[in-house]
């Protein structure tokens, strides 16, 4: 199997605009995001949905493709990128990474890599982590997956992704919106149209499983720090001033 990470980011973002230019102690969000894609030892691009995006990663000596920025999503923004980049499908699978994780573990996206390389019946790959506070369990802004998941296994296929409360004391398991896609499945994925599961719990894993594809899961430590709004944007900066 032959990866790619690919980074989609937009400067449009409805809760912080601007965001992947955002300065975080010195470096840009998206520069952040890449260098630590780059840690992974995978080759690396950022799916940009602007030039400020493109000349920000390559003043730095990164790949960056120029995408619609009015595609729908950031999965349809990597599938542009990866046939501009790739038009002979050397790559045949893609890491979608998320350009508002700036501190990101790279062993998130070797770990995507890994399950797709070891379970053959998986066409795309994420991550989940243990509940971070007991109010994760009823807070609707944290995704909930549901995992076939053997006792003492690190990764199961996934059955179900909720915003909504599980029922029971077994362990809840936190989404983390990270994937990896065989080339094919990603396709298949994004000229499908939204499902049914999907728009009403506006996930749009859900329109995968809707559609027959498996994913599987595989579990880490705890989830990557997200910036999605001002208040994480100065979380993100303290962080950077103490760890750097």
């Amino acid at each position: 199997m032959t990866p790619l990470i690919l980074i989609p980011t937009r400067m449009a973002a409805t809760r912080l605009p601007g965001k992947p230019l955002a300065d975080i102690g010195g470096r840009s969000m998206i520069v952040r995001a890449w260098e630590r894609a780059m840690d992974s030892g995978l080759p690396v691009a950022v799916a940009a949905g602007d030039p400020e995006i493109v000349a920000a990663i390559e003043a730095v000596g990164g790949r960056a493709v120029l995408t619609d920025p009015d595609l729908p999503s950031g999965s349809d923004r990597v599938l542009a990128a990866l046939e501009t980049l790739d038009p002979d499908g050397e790559y045949d699978a893609v890491i979608n990474l998320q350009g508002d994780m700036p501190f990101a573990d790279p062993g998130i996206a070797t770990a995507c890599a890994a399950l797709l390389h070891g379970e053959p019946s998986c066409d795309i790959a994420t991550l989940v982590a243990p509940e971070s506070e007991p109010s994760d369990r009823t807070n609707v802004d944290v995704v909930k997956a549901v995992l076939a998941l053997e006792e003492g296994h690190r990764h199961g296929r996934a059955l179900y992704f909720t915003r909504s409360t599980l029922y029971g004391d077994a362990p809840v398991w936190r989404h983390i919106g990270v994937y990896g896609y065989r080339r094919e499945a990603l396709k298949r994925f994004c000229t499908a149209p939204p499902s049914p599961l999907e728009k009403r719990e506006k996930l749009e894993q859900l329109r995968a499983l809707e559609m027959g594809l498996s994913i599987w899961a595989a579990v880490i430590a705890e989830a990557p720090i997200s910036v999605d709004n001002p208040a994480d944007l100065q979380a993100a900066r303290a962080l950077a001033a103490t760890a750097g």
